[in-house]
């Protein structure tokens, strides 16, 4: 595990409600390509629940994190692209299984017209440094 510098507040900057402003850490980068809501076979998890398919987008992060020696404890930067604000509760809940409060990262939520596919509501990126 990297060792992480979180900035909430940067001076002069308001501060964040869910998220922290500036993460820093020394180490390997991991790129985490946005995750779907799919489980091994391809198939979608949560069909109109923004509930259901946050916990699988968490928890095919925490696979794809775990293939690279990475655990959600060296997540830097994540950011949610989203159909829907109304589904950043979901997403917030699912996260606070994987990070507590007081180690949040860096975060960007977006909403888009549409992902690849219309039945998905959310995709999620990540971004972590893993300690030497």
């Amino acid at each position: 595990m990297s060792e992480l510098t979180r900035i909430p507040a940067p001076d002069g900057v308001a501060p964040a409600a869910a998220y922290t402003h500036v993460v820093t850490g020394t180490g390997r980068f991991v790129a985490v390509s946005g995750q779907l809501a799919l489980d091994e076979a391809g198939d979608l998890v949560g069909a109109g629940d923004p509930a259901a398919q946050a916990r699988q987008v968490f928890e095919n992060l925490r696979r794809c994190l775990a293939a690279a020696g990475a655990t959600f404890d060296d997540v830097v930067k994540l950011t949610f692209f989203v159909t829907d604000m109304a589904h950043m509760p979901a997403i917030r809940a699912a996260r606070a299984s994987h990070l507590p409060d007081d180690r949040l990262p860096a975060a960007s939520a977006v909403q888009v017209a549409a992902l690849v596919r219309p039945e998905f509501l959310m995709e999620i990126e990540a971004f972590a440094v893993v300690g030497e």
